[in-house]
């Protein structure tokens, strides 16, 4: 039986698999050497980029891990990302550049979603895949996305299996017909468009403030940047226990403090802004009016100090002596820099200077962290890292308060409160299903053919409905359904009968209810032919009685007529020969059900002001974009 590989935690983590495309020269003893070697080159070859990245929760990572079941020997992976669901998505950047970097691998990802990129992409993914058969049939390989088919997709691909395919077998078939397994364009469109602008995003993520904080976190952020995330997680995420640790402040006292310039995430600066917190009197940290220049800074740094106490305050200031000899490099430390060198990390700086020790500390807690983890239960907390960082890297206080005068401008915080247009601007584009061309208003009004709607509503109407639900149309060029008129008639006419008698009752009595339950009355085999002339009669004959009813009633002139568009526009004729026909004589005219349609759809939208409604949700699923309402005589005012 295969290794069960599902997860194992109810954290939103995400799992990532990379396999070696099989090869019979290779034995199998040779695995572990080669798999291990491909571990130190891709973090070496990654570290560039993964150096300077903060992480809300854990970083990316890669580990051999010996064959189990059916699964072969593979490099793994796992990182739990928490709040911050843009580290799910660079992990997808990074896997789909390993696998086009490195050809000879093959890479799974998942979630505690599962497959997560047919996801994204289920606007587009075919009918047959769905999550009882997709287990083992999405990959990466030299950079694209593969789905295997079942049998019967494609006949350029033999022996595809209808159950779950086993990873050997799904490796074979990649290795096999590389082009006849790739996803379809749309597919891969929609997962690229999710990761598009890495890795210049990095840097649009990150936001940069001032903070007043003691001089010792402002020690420890020099050499561990990314602390930063395990500080704001423990603010954000506190409890009583955490809050009687702060006090009184035993590791960073306020006395000490300095401002400074920290760099967050987006997620992370969020995350500390929009936490209300009033500090304990007893803790010395006490802010300045809200009219303060540097309010936000007082605040900030209060808020990361209390971070930073709590986790201190989680482990003891004597830890295991195992743990710190941790920090020590491993033998892989010499070859890895080394590596480093020849990519020019340090980026031409002078050896031994401060900017060239800063970006080698970040190197060294990198490999430490990515390249050489330790099992869980030997690592060191954050806790234990800032003890650590305090214990062994001196400080001045005075010279942290010389550079008070050149730090760098704050970042803008403006996104943190998006306007109405930025927030629809941003939901449009994460729903959007295709590009957009950029036309102005005024072409677009101009442009806009009213017809997609009513033609966009008989389509979802004429479609069939299922246990599952009604099925949204995705292309106006699908052909509707088949009708079988007479097995239809054929069904009316043993119901109504060739002689219905007339009834005073719109009611039905239990009787009536009973036969129409009979699965033999329901018999339409045996229906007589001759009665199909009577029963269309019959129902004609109804209609036309309840079309004199009406008229006598005002439901009528709330709708459109056919006659009143005549008026309006006397050139043109609608009248058809039966329909008319038979309207006039019951001295009916005709609806015009187009015409009604758009103009209560439209009467809809309008009364939505803007907002998400009835309308606009139907027609966006249909496909269908309105342009905006430019005529507001007739729109209601939304209540506050």
């Amino acid at each position: 039986m295969e290794e069960n590989m599902k997860f194992a935690t109810v954290e939103d983590a995400v799992e990532y698999r990379l396999f070696l495309i099989p090869d019979e020269a290779r034995e199998p003893e040779e695995h572990k050497e080669i798999l291990q070697k491909y571990v130190e080159r891709i973090m070496t070859w990654l570290a560039p980029m993964l150096v300077p990245y903060i992480w809300q929760n854990q970083p990316f990572n890669l580990k051999y891990k010996p064959g189990k079941g059916g699964v072969p020997a593979h490099i793994y992976g796992m990182t739990k990302f928490g709040d911050n669901i843009e580290d799910e998505w660079f992990i997808v950047y990074i896997i789909k550049q390993i696998t086009k970097e490195f050809p000879e691998l093959v890479a799974r990802i998942e979630d505690n979603d599962g497959e997560f990129l047919l996801i994204e992409a289920a606007d587009f993914v075919p009918k047959w895949l769905e999550p009882d058969n997709s287990d083992n049939r999405v990959f990466f390989h030299r950079g694209e996305l593969c789905i295997i088919p079942v049998p019967g997709k494609t006949k350029a691909v033999p022996s595809l299996p209808a159950m779950t395919p086993t990873i050997p077998l799904a490796l074979s078939i990649i290795s096999a017909h590389p082009k006849e397994v790739l996803a379809s364009e749309a597919i891969r469109a929609a997962v690229n468009r999710r990761i598009r602008g890495y890795p210049g995003k990095i840097q649009a993520s990150l936001h940069r403030a001032h903070c007043f904080l003691p001089a010792g976190i402002v020690a420890v952020l020099k050499q561990r940047p990314r602390l930063v995330a395990a500080a704001v997680q423990a603010f954000y995420l506190r409890d009583p226990i955490d809050l009687r640790a702060c006090r009184v402040f035993k590791t960073f006292l306020p006395e000490t403090r300095v401002m400074t310039s920290v760099t967050f995430t987006k997620c992370l600066y969020a995350q500390l802004v929009q936490q209300r917190f009033v500090p304990d009197r007893r803790s010395g940290y006490r802010l300045p009016s809200p009219s303060h220049p540097q309010y936000r800074a007082y605040e900030l740094g209060m808020k990361l100090a209390h971070g930073f106490e709590i986790l201190c305050s989680r482990c003891s200031a004597h830890f295991s002596d195992s743990r710190k000899s941790l920090v020590t490099p491993s033998p892989l430390w010499a070859s890895f820099l080394e590596s480093l060198k020849k990519n020019d990390y340090f980026k031409g700086l002078i050896e031994g200077s401060a900017p060239y020790q800063e970006r080698l500390e970040m190197a060294r807690n990198y490999f430490q962290l990515s390249v050489n983890r330790p099992e869980s239960s030997l690592a060191m907390s954050p806790g234990e890292e800032v003890l650590t960082v305090l214990q062994t890297v001196p400080f001045d206080i005075e010279e942290l308060k010389k550079e008070e005068a050149i730090l760098p401008p704050e970042d803008d915080d403006q996104w943190l409160d998006l306007s109405p247009d930025q927030l629809d601007q941003l939901l449009q584009e994460a729903a959007s299903k295709k590009e957009l061309q950029p036309t102005s208003k005024e072409e677009e009004e101009q442009n806009y053919d009213l017809t997609q709607v009513s033609q966009s509503v008989k389509a979802f109407i004429s479609k069939v409905s299922t246990h599952k639900g009604a099925e949204l149309p995705r292309d106006a060029s699908e052909a509707p359904i088949t009708f079988d008129a007479d097995s239809f008639l054929n069904y009316f006419d043993k119901i109504l009968g060739p002689k219905a008698p007339e009834s005073d009752s719109d009611d039905l009595d239990e009787e009536d209810f009973e036969s129409l339950d009979s699965e033999e009355d329901l018999d339409l085999d045996t229906q007589e032919p001759g009665s199909l002339k009577g029963t269309l009669d019959s129902l004609k004959s109804y209609m036309a009685r309840m079309d004199q009813e009406l008229a006598h009633t005002s439901i009528g002139k709330s709708f459109t007529t056919r006659k009143q568009m005549n008026k309006e526009h006397p050139s043109q004729s609608t009248n058809s020969d039966e329909e008319d026909s038979g309207a006039g004589d019951c001295g009916v005219t005709p609806v015009d059900v187009d015409l009604n349609l758009v103009s209560n759809i439209l009467e809809s939208y309008s009364s939505q002001a803007g907002l998400a409604g009835p309308a606009s949700n139907l027609l966006q699923s249909m496909g269908v974009q309105l342009p905006d309402n430019s005529d507001h005589r007739h729109s209601k005012p939304v209540r506050d």
